[in-house]
């Protein structure tokens, strides 16, 4: 079997006669545009080991990696475990990015799964080639495999005979794939556990093209859409005359509801798009936050919707209580405002279809692709792109249907982009959420808890229900009720959680303040109800939840600041991470400032400590971002805000100092991208509370609580 791969063309290669891993990736829509060795260079030939890897015959190694690059660094990290197994270099590393292949399992960016559920599919791939490689030197060697050890891509016999990747590469791609192979110990670990910096670092810096924005293709028109102004309109009529007298505009299409105007530009695209004059009509359910806050009031009062989890029997212990804390906390609509807009090219020639953009769900986007415009989903390519954010937004592939269908009608490579305006407006949002949250006190102990939520078009799901505290009080439900809305809702960074976490960690703060205990030690009092559970619902550990809370008030002196400075503490489980954070506050000119964020996680083994880092830092900054100042309303379905001159985030001179630790253990590695986010609005909350004496039951806390704005 000839398994050379020319690296001008990377030809399709299978070395598929060991199955499984073996079975052959396209390197067609692949090139080494990231990270490029200093040290080696680029070899003359390719040899395909496995669909995660090839090897040069100078010794440079090329790693896929196979997952969508949504700004979480899995770009750098998914290689990194290939390569600490493989034994490596990492200098002598190139970093390829994966199109869609049947080769990967889950190419999704979503969850802060990406990690988790590659850990160890990507160990394999590593370990596999390495054993493949040893074998090959020991045959080149002539010399016992099992006396064989590797080290920076140096195969060694304990005789001292040696021989490096690059001299074997050839003979080790047609090595029987070993079906027995060891995984490294930890503790030998050289490259997980050690800081590396993002492989796209420097083309970032320098411009070099990697977001879908930068797509070209030769023969592409540019298209701008116009969408119907309001939730609960669709197109009437509309007259294109004055858009097709645009310079460069070069046709109009109607689809659906939208009307595409396609340019040489993308500037006269969007001028033309300008000029249409559209005429709209309601279809009688133009909704208004007003309405919503009413429907979602009632579920509440009511306690209607989904039983998601019921233990003993809250209502008894709600009613025979002596004392019932019952509070209320109120979230808006979000929009994801991720920094690079919606944007995706397709070319569609007959029955086949070439896509190229940013999509958290590239293998979903096939399917949706193939349906709107009537062709097999195999007949659709799908290269993947590097994104300027997501955040839940581009789990949503209505865009790229979009643009295939707007290629099909014009017979033309297309690149759609979403202006600003059109990005905010069109959807998809974070659902609007109540939740009314009931504790029971008995003899001075906590005998009961209930929550109840209403969001438009539902918002939880049966696993949030098996979240802290579940397990920790013997009579416990979770009801999940919703209102249906047209208006276009899905995953907003920590779906479900990222309200939510907020108002349980500042209703447990309350509730500590009532029993007068430390809100620390009620959550540690609280949590050695579960542990040890035998309840398979459960998702988080009650250990592990303990042991974030007494690091991240060790490491934050809880209880023992300066004059001046107000803590507040919360903690929170999503996302298979437990985080603790303590969030400092100031007054400074009567007005609370956030001046600091201790955090401790437990996310089993850390990859990379500074992508890391990095993660959890900017998940805390954006919870309280958000919960400080982000709202969006409608109005007879049309939203509030249509760019940042309406719309508030958090500003540089406003974001906290935040100092990250994490538990050190070998425990398979979880999430990290999200579970930094839930408990940072309720920390703050409850540190502006010891400030100033007041609770916060809703966000935006700027526009609704006259302490802060």
């Amino acid at each position: 079997m000839d398994v050379k791969t020319n690296r001008r063309s990377f030809i399709k290669v299978s070395t598929a006669a060991g199955g499984g891993l073996m079975l052959g990736f396209s390197w067609i829509s692949c090139k080494p545009d990231a990270k490029v060795a200093a040290t080696l260079p680029m070899p003359d030939t390719w040899f395909d080991v496995n669909a995660f890897l090839k090897i040069g015959d100078t010794g440079l190694v090329s790693i896929v990696s196979p997952n969508p690059e949504i700004g979480q660094n899995v770009k750098t990290s998914m290689p990194m475990i290939v390569a600490e197994e493989l034994g490596v270099d990492w200098k002598d590393v190139i970093v390829e990015q994966a199109g869609l292949s049947k080769d990967f399992d889950r190419q999704v960016a979503g969850g802060s799964q990406s990690i988790r559920k590659s850990w160890d599919s990507l160990r394999t791939a590593g370990a596999t080639a390495r054993e493949m490689l040893v074998s090959a030197a020991a045959e080149k060697l002539e010399v016992d495999a099992e006396s064989c050890t590797v080290e920076n891509g140096i195969i060694t016999h304990s005789s001292g005979k040696s021989i490096s990747f690059g001299e074997v590469a050839s003979l080790a791609s047609q090595q029987v794939v070993p079906t027995d192979i060891k995984f490294k110990d930890p503790n030998a670990y050289t490259i997980i556990g050690t800081d590396r910096k993002n492989v796209d670092g420097p083309a970032i810096v320098n411009g070099t093209p990697l977001f879908g924005i930068d797509t070209r293709k030769d023969g592409m028109l540019y298209a701008s859409v116009l969408r119907p102004p309001a939730f609960g309109q669709s197109l009437a009529s509309y007259d294109d005359t004055a858009a097709k007298a645009v310079s460069g505009v070069k046709e109009v299409i109607k689809i659906g509801d939208k009307i595409a105007v396609l340019g040489d530009s993308n500037w006269s695209a969007i001028k033309g798009k300008k000029r249409l004059k559209a005429n709209w009509i309601s279809d009688g359910k133009a909704e208004s936050t007003a309405d919503h806050d009413a429907a979602m009031s009632k579920i509440l009062e009511k306690s209607k919707g989904e039983s998601l989890r019921k233990d003993g029997d809250a209502a008894k212990a709600i009613a025979e209580a002596d004392f019932v804390l019952d509070r209320t906390y109120e979230a808006p609509f979000l929009p994801h405002n991720c920094m690079e807009p919606m944007n995706f090219m397709a070319s569609v020639e007959g029955d086949k279809c070439y896509a190229e953009g940013p999509i958290q769900t590239p293998q979903w986007t096939q399917s949706r692709i193939a349906t709107a415009i009537g062709i097999e989903p195999e007949n659709v390519e799908i290269k993947l792109t590097r994104m300027g954010g997501g955040f839940g937004r581009r789990l949503y592939g209505d865009f790229a249907e979009e643009v295939a269908m707007i290629s099909q009608k014009a017979g033309v490579p297309i690149q759609l982009l979403y202006t600003r305006e059109d990005d905010m407006t069109a959807g998809t949002y974070r659902p609007a959420s109540k939740y009314r949250i009931q504790a029971a006190v008995k003899d001075g102990k906590l005998t009961g808890y209930k929550l109840t939520e209403a969001a438009i078009n539902g918002n939880m799901y049966g696993l949030i229900a098996h979240f802290f505290p579940a397990g920790c009080i013997s009579n416990y439900e979770v009801v999940a009720g919703k209102v249906e809305s047209n208006i276009t809702t899905g995953a907003w960074r920590a779906p479900y959680t990222n309200f939510l976490g907020f108002a349980e960690q500042s209703f447990f703060d309350e509730l500590a303040e009532h029993l007068k205990i430390d809100p620390v030690q009620l959550r540690l009092d609280l949590l050695e109800n579960v542990k040890g559970t035998t309840d398979e619902n459960i998702e988080y550990s009650g250990e592990r939840m303990q042991g974030v809370i007494r690091l991240a008030a060790e490491k934050s002196g809880w209880g023992k600041t300066n004059d001046g400075v107000y803590q507040g503490f919360s903690a929170y489980y999503s996302h298979n991470t437990h985080v603790a954070e303590v969030a400092e506050v100031v007054i400074e000119d009567n007005r609370p400032i956030v001046k600091k964020v201790y955090c401790a996680v437990d996310c089993g083994i850390v990859i990379n400590p500074l992508a890391a880092t990095n993660q959890i830092e900017g998940g805390i900054i954006d919870g309280i971002g958000h919960a400080m100042y982000g709202d969006l309303s409608f109005d007879k379905g049309k939203p509030s805000a249509a760019n940042f001159d309406r719309y508030r985030l958090i500003r540089n001179m406003e974001a906290p100092e935040v100092e990250v630790h994490f538990v050190q253990n070998v425990l398979s590695p979880t999430g990290l991208g999200e579970p930094s986010l839930p408990p940072a609005g309720g920390a703050v909350a409850n540190a502006i509370k010891a400030a100033t004496g007041n609770r916060f039951y809703k966000q935006p806390f700027i526009q609704y609580n006259d302490v802060i704005g």
